[in-house]
């Protein structure tokens, strides 16, 4: 007599399935990201090209676009460089403060951005603790590019450090050691050893502390000074033209910061595939 045989056992997972998960991450990114810019772009395209063209083509604009993101590019710098220093140090020493210094890093997560501009204005303003001393050697830091520097780095620093650290964590010291072993130098293993393990991290950790510098206001503004063609950065020209109900214009810019924020982004991600890509051939 011939046995029928049993359909293979079919083995569920307890965590949902594709389709589930796919649904719920394309309504959700659609709601929170794609609805929100086909919105600007929408708005964009009723007003023309050419007159949004004639919105950005103007030195007031050109000079605020320029200045949020070159300030922002160079915080951007500093963070990679210090932040990843500072993940080096929190992962690898052990000193009295640690946990205190590693706690601070994430200030500026749960401190307001419009506290944070207070309190950095507060600092650095020509009365202020840090803001006198800078005076007495002839150096202004409040209302001035500086000022908007220094509150670009205190926002962006947490994305580089929190990106790195758990890299730094999973690096083995035997390779180090090794390293070591061959003869080669401290900058050598650093340049050849350590630093592509962390470097697509620290580009991502970048780019993430890129995007908030560009974008951020709150802490900005305060300490800025505000004056048109020196100190004002592209967010707070978009916020007059709303208060001016020029939804238009305020459009305008906010593609024009899109365009040229995903320009940016889209080199960093290249240069983050051919990082892994090294890797992947040494």
């Amino acid at each position: 007599m011939l046995r029928t045989p049993r359909p293979p056992l079919i083995h569920r997972s307890p965590m949902p399935g594709l389709g589930l998960t796919m649904g719920i991450t394309i309504t959700m990114l659609s709601l929170v990201v794609l609805l929100p810019i086909g919105a600007l772009l929408a708005k964009g395209a009723s007003f023309g090209l050419g007159n949004m063209w004639d919105v950005v083509n103007r030195e007031r604009v050109w000079a605020a676009l320029f200045l949020s993101f070159r300030l922002s590019f160079l915080a951007a710098c500093f963070n990679l460089v210090f932040g990843v220093i500072l993940a080096w140090v929190l992962t690898r020493y052990r000193f009295p403060g640690r946990r205190l210094l590693d706690a601070a890093v994430d200030l500026p997560f749960a401190l307001p951005t419009a506290v944070a501009g207070i309190a950095l204005t507060a600092l650095y303003a020509p009365n202020g603790a840090f803001g006198a001393l800078a005076k007495e050697l002839g150096v202004k830091i409040a209302y001035t590019e500086w000022g908007i520097l220094i509150a670009l780095i205190f926002v962006g620093l947490p994305f580089v450090t929190r990106t790195v650290q758990p890299v730094v964590e999973e690096i083995d010291r035997e390779v180090e050691e090794a390293s070591a072993t061959l003869g080669a130098s401290r900058l050598h293993t650093l340049r050849r050893v350590i630093w592509p393990m962390l470097a697509p991290a620290a580009l991502t950790g970048f780019a993430l502390a890129l995007a908030r510098a560009v974008g951020e206001y709150g802490s900005v503004i305060f300490i800025a000074g505000n004056i048109p063609l020196s100190t004002e950065i592209a967010p707070l020209l978009i916020v007059i033209q709303l208060e001016e109900f020029n939804y238009d214009a305020a459009a305008a810019i906010g593609i024009a910061m899109l365009l040229i924020s995903f320009a940016m982004l889209l080199v960093i991600n290249l240069i983050q595939i051919w990082s892994r890509r090294r890797i992947g051939h040494v």
